[in-house]
C-alpha cells in the first residue's frame, strides 16, 4: 500500500513550529510568500508560546505528531 506524502501546508507548519522550539528567529522563514508562509509563522508562533509556557521536547515531540 502507497504511503500518502504530507501537504506542503502540514510540512510548512512543522517546521515552523521546530524553528521556533529551538530558538531560531521568524525572520528565517524560507518562505518568500503565500500560504506555505503564512503556516510557517503560524508554526513559528505556536511553537514560541509552547517554549514560553515551558512546554519540554517530549510534549512538544507529541504535539507535532498529533497535528
Amino acid at each position: 500500500m502507497k504511503s500518502q506524502k504530507r501537504s506542503h501546508s502540514e510540512r510548512a507548519f512543522a517546521r515552523g513550529y521546530r524553528a521556533a522550539v529551538t530558538g531560531k528567529s521568524r525572520t528565517l522563514c524560507p518562505h518568500v510568500n503565500g500560504d506555505a508562509r503564512q503556516e510557517w509563522l503560524t508554526g513559528w508562533r505556536e511553537g514560541r508560546e509552547d517554549h514560553w509556557n515551558g512546554f519540554n521536547t517530549l510534549a512538544q515531540v507529541q504535539k507535532l505528531q498529533n497535528m
